[in-house]
């Protein structure tokens, strides 16, 4: 039996636009049907939303015959999270973040789907610690745009971050979720002119953090966290104090495009 669909799916939506002009035009099925030579059998379903199989050279017949122009918009807000984490930077963080933790103790996994077919998205880095049965989520930016959104985007990820626990094998019994910004002079400066969002919404910073990280006890992480990094040093200590920490030397790029230069030209050598 042809399943009737709901009007909010595209097939629904098909059959409300059909039904609406028809009747705003004036015609009867039947006129329709004479007009499109397309069955009025065929035009009555269509417009209760029991398709069956309909073609699209039929829906196309009779969106013509109705004088309609339909232009189709697909959003996939979920994609442009996942070219950024494709992109060259972002990359080089991820698996700088990968070695420094694994050099902890921690298990590291990277990239992680999670959501469904609509609402779909990727932590950037996920970690456990088994000796201290502590669960990390992180999210890496190398520029900051909407600091509200990153927040409830770290929401979401640690709403599902026990689930992906359970995939992975891992028996956590405490979460901590860390942002990392690539250490650059403009994103200094857009955490000072955010300054008072970022003390509420990312208290704990990189020295607690690295404390916090090299000793999983089991110990919660008292709130969210906030560090810089740097991709391209070499030195052990690898999550920097932002400048709202006191930090008093000067981030080594000015931004993200003086980072990616400084990247070329250490692939060149």
């Amino acid at each position: 039996m042809p399943q009737r669909l709901g009007r909010s799916s595209l097939a629904g939506q098909l059959a409300q636009l059909v039904l609406d002009t028809r009747s705003t035009v004036g015609w009867s099925q039947r006129e329709l049907s004479e007009r499109s030579g397309i069955c009025q059998s065929t035009i009555c379903r269509i417009e209760t939303g029991r398709f069956g199989s309909l073609s699209v050279t039929n829906a196309s017949t009779l969106l013509d015959t109705l004088g309609l122009t339909v232009r189709v918009t697909a959003d996939a807000p979920f994609l442009i999270d996942r070219m950024r984490q494709r992109e060259p930077a972002h990359s080089r963080c991820s698996g700088s973040v990968r070695r420094n933790l694994e050099r902890d103790g921690w298990v590291v996994e990277q990239e992680v789907e999670i959501g469904t077919e609509r609402v779909r998205g990727w932590i950037d880095v996920i970690a456990f610690h088994p000796g201290g049965k502590a669960l990390l989520v992180i999210e890496i930016k190398t520029e900051l745009h909407d600091i509200g959104a990153t927040q409830r985007t770290m929401a979401w990820y640690e709403r599902e971050a026990w689930s992906v626990a359970r995939r992975c094998g891992w028996e956590p019994q405490v979460q901590g979720a860390l942002l990392l910004v690539l250490k650059t002079r403009a994103n200094d400066l857009r955490l000072r002119e955010n300054r008072e969002l970022i003390d509420q919404a990312f208290p704990t910073r990189a020295t607690a953090l690295s404390r916090w990280l090299g000793n999983a006890d089991g110990s919660r992480l008292a709130s969210r966290g906030l560090a810089m990094i740097d991709p391209l040093s070499r030195h052990r200590a690898w999550l920097h104090p932002t400048k709202l920490d006191g930090r008093r030397v000067e981030a080594p790029y000015a931004d993200y495009a003086d980072f990616m230069r400084r990247l070329e030209a250490r692939r060149r050598r």
